[in-house]
């Protein structure tokens, strides 16, 4: 049985994610069905967003 205070969805198809036990707001997790890359915005209660794009550091 899952443990509901750390499942939640994915927010962009909706797949059931559930976060990894020691999970911390601001990590980088994979979404297992459509492989986005999202990032961790709260943890209790668990809450996702797609993670920002790398974008290239030009030295500034």
């Amino acid at each position: 049985m899952s443990d509901p205070n750390t499942q939640t969805q994915c927010p962009l198809c909706a797949g059931e994610f559930a976060l990894p036990q020691g999970a911390e707001i601001g990590e980088l997790l994979d979404c297992g069905e459509c492989g986005e890359e999202l990032e961790v915005i709260s943890v209790s209660p668990p809450k996702l967003k797609q993670a920002p794009e790398e974008e290239e550091d030009w030295g500034e």
